[in-house]
C-alpha cells in the first residue's frame, strides 16, 4: 500500500518515501511520501484559491459536506478501525471507540450550524446606546492542522470539523507514523465531492509542519503534541504574530478520597493510565490516595493491572497492544531505567518484552522529587502516593507546570466538587471515566496549551469575531 498526498482533489506522489511499520508485527505494511517544499505551496495555494467559495458558502452547504463525512465514516468503520490498529498497534475495540468518536465530532459540528453559532445576521441593540451591532465570527482563512498519531481519526476531526463548520480551507498534516486513516479521509471526500481545495493532505516529517507554521500564508495553525514542539511553534509563529492552537502535554492526578469506593477507584485509575498504553496528553498518571486506604487501594490496583491482556492487538481480547513505534519503546524503557536508579519500588510491572511491548506499570510511594512524578511518560506507568489531609492532595495535584485534566473519586458529591474548582485543570471528571464530548470544549492551563477544542470554543478558535454597529431607528420612527 503507497499512501498519496491529497492536493486539490488529485492524489499525487513524492519522489522521497518512507516505509509504514505495523508496531505489532514490526514489519512494513507500506510507504508513506514526503511532501516537497513545492507540493506543500502547491496545497497552500489550493486552499487560497478555494477560500472565497467556501467561506461565503451558506452554513446549510457546509453542514451537508460534514454529514456526509459523518456518513462515509460510517460506512467504512471496520476499515478506519483496522488502518488504526495496524498504525499505532492500539487494541481494536479502542479503535472502533475512536472511529465513533469521530462520527459524532464532525455529526455535532454539523448541527451547531443550524444554530446562529457564527453570529446574528439582523443588528441586536446595545442598550441606552442608540445603536445596534451585527456580530460575525468570520473564518480566520487559511488553516494548517498537525495532528498526532495516538488518536489520529479523532484529533483530525476536533480540528477539521470546526474549521470546515466555520469556513476555513485546510492543509491537513497527519504524522509520520499514522497517515494511513487520513488517506481513507481523503477517499471519504472523494465520495463527497467536497470542493476542490477545501481540505489538502500532506504527508512528511517534521519538517512539513515546520513549513507550514513558517509560511506566511498560512493563516492559523492548530497543532497537537508535546510542549517541547508547541513552544518552537509559538517562537516560530511570533514575526508573524500567527493565530494558534496548542493542545500540548499533561500531566494528570486523580484524587481517592477517604470515602471513595476501593474498587471503583482502583478501575478508573487502571482505566485513566493503560487504556492506549498510556499514550495519550491527559492519561491518569498520579494516583492520590488517602492514608486510609492506600494500602487495600494497592491490592485493588495490582489486581487489575495484573488481569490486563497483552498481545495481538486485532484480537478482541487484547486490552493493552504494543507502543507505537521504536521511538516510543525507547522512551518509556528509559523510565524503567530512571526509576531503578531512583530506586522506586515497583508494585506490579517495569518490565520492557519482546517487540515493542512493556508491562503495565504502577510504582508505590513515589516522592514528588522523582523524575516519572513530574515529567509526562506518554506510556503505561503509573505513580501512587498516599496523602494526609484533601489540603495536601489538591496541592500535589497542582504542583505541575501542566494543567490539562484530572479526577477525582468520592462518595460525597459536594467534597468532590470543591476538590475540582481547587484543581488547576481544564477538564475534571467526578467518579467516571475519561468521557470526551464533542460539545464540551477541551484543553488545559499551563504549558497544556493555548485555546480550546470541540464546543462551540473549538468553533470560534478557527474564527475572528467582527462587530458590525449600525445606528438604530428610534422608537417612534
Amino acid at each position: 500500500m503507497n499512501l498519496k498526498h491529497y492536493i486539490e482533489s488529485r492524489h499525487t506522489d513524492s519522489d522521497t518515501t518512507r516505509p509504514l511499520i505495523n508496531p505489532f508485527s514490526q514489519q512494513a505494511f507500506g510507504s508513506m511520501p514526503t511532501a516537497s517544499t513545492d507540493q506543500i505551496d502547491t496545497a497552500i495555494s489550493a486552499a487560497h484559491r478555494a477560500f472565497k467559495g467556501w467561506s461565503e458558502s451558506t452554513k446549510a452547504i457546509r453542514a451537508q459536506y460534514l454529514k456526509g463525512i459523518a456518513e462515509g465514516f460510517r460506512a467504512r468503520q471496520e476499515a478506519l478501525a483496522n488502518s488504526i490498529v495496524v498504525s499505532v498497534g492500539k487494541p481494536i475495540v479502542e479503535a472502533r471507540l475512536d472511529v465513533e468518536d469521530a462520527i459524532a465530532c464532525y455529526e455535532y459540528y454539523a448541527g451547531l450550524l443550524d444554530t446562529n453559532c457564527l453570529g446574528n445576521e439582523l443588528p441586536e441593540a446595545v442598550e441606552g446606546t442608540g445603536y445596534g451591532a451585527i456580530k460575525h465570527y468570520a473564518p480566520v482563512g487559511v488553516v494548517g492542522l498537525i495532528v498526532p498519531w495516538n488518536f489520529p481519526t479523532v484529533t483530525t476531526a476536533w480540528k477539521l470539523a470546526p474549521a470546515l463548520a466555520a469556513g476555513c480551507t485546510v492543509i491537513l498534516k497527519p504524522s509520520e507514523i499514522s497517515p494511513w486513516p487520513e488517506s481513507i479521509l481523503a477517499d471519504i471526500c472523494d465520495d463527497i465531492q467536497l470542493p476542490k481545495g477545501v481540505l489538502n493532505i500532506v504527508f512528511g516529517e517534521a519538517e512539513v509542519g515546520q513549513y507550514l507554521v513558517d509560511s506566511p500564508k498560512v493563516d492559523k495553525v492548530s497543532f497537537t503534541g508535546s510542549t517541547r514542539v508547541g513552544q518552537k511553534i509559538m517562537a516560530a509563529s511570533a514575526p508573524t504574530l500567527k493565530n494558534l492552537s496548542l493542545e500540548l502535554g499533561g500531566k494528570s492526578s486523580l484524587i481517592v478520597c477517604a470515602d471513595a469506593d476501593i474498587d471503583e477507584a482502583a478501575q478508573l485509575a487502571a482505566n485513566g493510565i493503560f487504556f492506549n498504553a498510556g499514550q495519550m496528553c491527559s492519561a491518569t498518571s498520579r494516583v492520590h490516595v488517602h492514608t486510609s486506604l492506600y494500602e487495600p487501594f494497592l491490592v485493588a490496583l495490582k489486581n487489575k493491572v495484573a488481569a490486563l491482556s497483552l498481545g495481538d492487538p486485532l484480537l478482541e481480547s487484547t486490552d493493552m497492544g504494543p507502543l507505537s513505534c521504536a521511538m516510543q519503546f525507547d522512551k518509556v524503557s528509559s523510565y524503567f531505567a530512571q526509576a531503578k536508579q531512583e530506586g522506586l519500588s515497583c508494585l506490579i510491572g517495569g518490565q520492557v518484552k519482546e517487540g515493542f511491548f512493556v508491562s503495565p506499570t504502577v510504582y508505590e510511594n513515589v516522592p514528588t522529587s522523582s523524575v516519572l512524578w513530574n515529567e509526562e511518560i506518554f506510556g503505561p506507568v503509573l505513580c501512587v502516593a498516599p496523602y494526609s489531609t484533601l489540603d495536601e492532595a489538591i496541592a500535589k495535584s497542582n504542583d505541575s507546570e501542566f494543567g490539562l485534566a484530572g479526577s477525582v473519586v468520592a462518595k460525597d458529591k459536594a467534597t468532590a466538587l470543591d476538590i475540582a474548582n481547587q484543581l488547576r485543570a481544564g477538564v475534571i471528571w467526578i467518579n467516571t471515566d475519561q468521557i470526551v464530548l464533542p460539545q464540551l470544549s477541551w484543553g488545559g492551563f499551563g504549558q497544556s496549551g493555548i485555546g480550546r477544542e470541540l464546543g462551540i470554543n473549538g468553533l470560534h478558535s478557527f474564527t475572528e469575531l467582527k462587530h458590525i454597529i449600525v445606528e438604530m431607528p428610534s422608537s417612534g420612527s
